[in-house]
């Protein structure tokens, strides 16, 4: 009999045996990787059922629409905004836009994104090799309730570095960012890495620790 590879799947070094020999060791490896492709099919199937946060990447200035659209689906939608003055020819306006520019957030069960993926104006969900990511709950939900306690938020270039801190009180506790200052004013930077997007949010010095 020819020697076995030192490194073989549980299928393949089965199937190089002789034919009809009983081997306890095979049989229980077997056993095992059969329990762990079932239990590997089980997290998959509840993955897909489960519904999560994800990110759609829109078209340039489509992200209102596609919001609108998803909502009128009965998808679980959130677009969050921010207000600033806008110089037109007519003179100044107040206008709402897009906090994470080319992205609007849905929540839905990963078996149930191709109604989402064929609203117009959406590019794709934002993932890896082909597959869309969850954001975690708490990055999404901490902000849309800050947002809605009306929480100051302004679209901030996205860091990775710094001096982190921990946010300890108000709509936003628990979450981690980094600190900056503008005009003595305390301030934190929170991030979405998936999309590699960041807000800063007015944040009491007082409700601020080292994280």
């Amino acid at each position: 009999m020819s020697q076995i590879p030192s490194e073989v799947t549980g299928r393949s070094y089965i199937a190089m045996q002789t034919e009809g020999a009983y081997n306890p060791r095979i049989e229980g490896a077997s056993a095992a990787l059969s329990r762990r492709g079932l239990q590997s099919r089980a997290t998959m199937s509840a993955t897909h059922s489960e519904a999560r946060w994800y990110a759609a990447h829109t078209k340039s200035r489509h992200e209102k629409t596609v919001a609108e659209q998803l909502q009128n689906k009965g998808i679980e939608t959130f677009l969050p905004l921010y207000a600033t003055v806008r110089r037109w020819k007519n003179g100044n306006h107040l206008v709402q836009l897009p906090l994470f520019p080319g992205y609007a957030f849905a929540r839905f069960a990963l078996a149930d994104r191709l109604p989402v993926l064929k609203v117009p104006g959406v590019v794709r969900l934002v993932g890896f090799s082909g597959m869309p990511a969850a954001i975690a709950d708490d990055q999404v939900e901490s902000l849309r309730q800050a947002l809605a306690d009306g929480v100051s938020a302004e679209p901030h270039p996205y860091l990775t570095e710094g001096r982190r801190v921990r946010i300890t009180a108000g709509p936003l506790v628990g979450r981690e960012g980094i600190l900056v200052r503008r005009q003595g004013t305390a301030r934190v930077v929170l991030s979405i890495d998936l999309i590699q997007r960041s807000v800063l949010v007015d944040v009491s010095a007082e409700s601020l620790e080292p994280a």
